[in-house]
């Protein structure tokens, strides 16, 4: 079965669709299906914040974004303070009219560039995957309910 999903594409085919070969089980488990109302949105997103799969993808996502986001700050927060309080040392030259001062401000661009392109690196390899199927589980999990509320 293949979802409508304007995010679909060719190298997300077969994560999240249910049955056929290499189909695994559900992230979120799915509540029996009983006769009547079941459980509204608000509940079943609920349930998927509850759920091991999702505190996974968080723990992974706080596991990269606390320590790089500390490091970048302290990066930082050094070049300021390097510059007031030490601007004898900026000013050393180091190839021309290059300076110190210069090097580094360059190198806050680059760590910059660096610290975005190994976020997405790290969110494609350790998250995507496991967010994508979250993600297909909580639709087909909406849809079967609002399936059965329409069918009342």
């Amino acid at each position: 079965m293949r979802f409508d999903d304007p995010w679909y594409d060719a190298l997300a085919s077969g994560w999240g669709e249910t049955g056929g070969p290499g189909a695994r089980p559900p992230a979120v488990p799915q509540q029996p299906t009983a006769p009547g109302p079941g459980p509204g949105a608000a509940e079943i997103y609920l349930e998927v914040q509850r759920s091991p799969a999702f505190q996974e993808v968080r723990r992974r996502y706080r596991r990269f974004v606390v320590p790089a986001t500390l490091a970048f700050l302290a990066w930082y927060v050094a070049y300021v303070v390097a510059a007031t309080a030490a601007p004898g040392l900026m000013a050393r030259p180091v190839a021309g009219a290059v300076n110190v001062a210069l090097v580094a401000g360059l190198g806050q661009f680059l760590s910059t560039f660096l610290l975005t392109w190994a976020y997405a690196r790290h969110a494609r390899l350790r998250r995507d995957r496991a967010a994508l199927e979250l993600r297909w589980d909580t639709q087909e999990l909406t849809r079967l309910t609002e399936a059965r509320g329409a069918g009342r």
